[in-house]
């Protein structure tokens, strides 16, 4: 299996995609052939998305691969596991075949959802980078030796919504920490990639070197949206215009200004469904114009 790290120094230039993908809620193997369809670089597993009760990302990226020999990528937060559960979890990711991880928080528990549930939270997420780093040197927690080290190019997660010096300072301390690429939640306008990392610059005195795969997600009238959507951008949406075709447009606007790894996110439906189709009309689309 190749490592995020390796595609980007063998791809140079070129559009490198990592997209976005649900773990099923139950044991349903029809989603193997939803993630045969999609034509990314990379299958990125999510962890739990909603909250709710889903196959576990590692399983699934891994039986991914292995039916598709599609490249995967599996999401892990420590909200809900503590340091034993997390590094033992990920041993048997790495016994798998996995090689790629991208550590994220985990949305916090509701009041109301505290009630049947807790969260652990044991390790915060730039302290969980630093722990897969010590797995890889071969030590677990305890300082123990492994009777092999992992081998996991580690992503980390941004999120340009909550804040630039905010995200440019957990940034810096991830880089520091181990992380070796960065998963950008989606963003509308792309003068937003230059800001941080002029903010990124201020903060840690040079250039953010690891990649970071900026966010685009293909929308769809009626769907859900991470973060504020342009009003000219909503109005061509709603008039009828495909989704795909505006993320197409948003993509040769991140490639003028020099981006080249995208973090791919397929239409979020009310309820939490997937349109997997629309995401590989614009996966299509885009490997045409590469």
């Amino acid at each position: 299996m190749a490592t995020v790290r390796e595609r980007v120094q063998q791809q140079p230039g070129r559009p490198l995609i990592i997209c976005d993908f649900s773990p099923p809620r139950g044991p349903d193997a029809a989603v193997l052939k939803q993630a045969r369809a999609l034509e990314a670089d990379f299958i990125c597993v999510a962890y739990n998305p909603g909250k709710s009760v889903r196959a576990d990302s590692a399983f699934v990226a891994a039986a991914i691969a292995r039916e598709t020999g599609h490249q995967t990528i599996f999401n892990l937060a420590p909200r809900d596991m503590n340091k034993l559960a997390l590094q033992s979890h990920l041993e048997g990711a790495a016994l798998l075949g996995l090689q790629n991880v991208v550590v994220v928080k985990g949305d916090p528990f509701s009041e109301k959802e505290q009630a049947s549930t807790r969260p652990v939270s044991e390790l915060r997420p730039t302290e969980l980078v630093r722990s897969i780093v010590a797995l890889n040197a071969g030590s677990d927690y305890k300082g123990q030796r492994l009777a092999a080290p992992t081998t996991f190019c580690i992503g980390a997660a941004l999120d340009l919504g909550k804040g630039l010096e905010q995200e440019a300072r957990l940034a810096y301390k991830k880089v520091q920490a181990g992380a070796d690429f960065f998963l950008a939640q989606p963003i509308f306008d792309v003068a937003l990639v230059a800001a941080f990392q002029r903010r990124y610059r201020d903060v840690a005195g040079g250039d953010l070197t690891p990649p970071v795969f900026w966010g685009l997600q293909v929308l769809e009238k009626g769907g859900l949206a991470f973060g504020p959507v342009p009003e000219a951008m909503q109005r061509e949406l709603d008039s009828g215009r495909p989704g795909p075709e505006l993320a197409l447009e948003m993509l040769e606007r991140l490639l003028a200004v020099g981006v080249h790894t995208i973090y791919l996110v397929p239409p979020i439906l009310r309820g939490g469904a997937r349109n997997y189709q629309a995401a590989q009309q614009f996966l299509s689309a885009a490997k045409r114009r590469s």
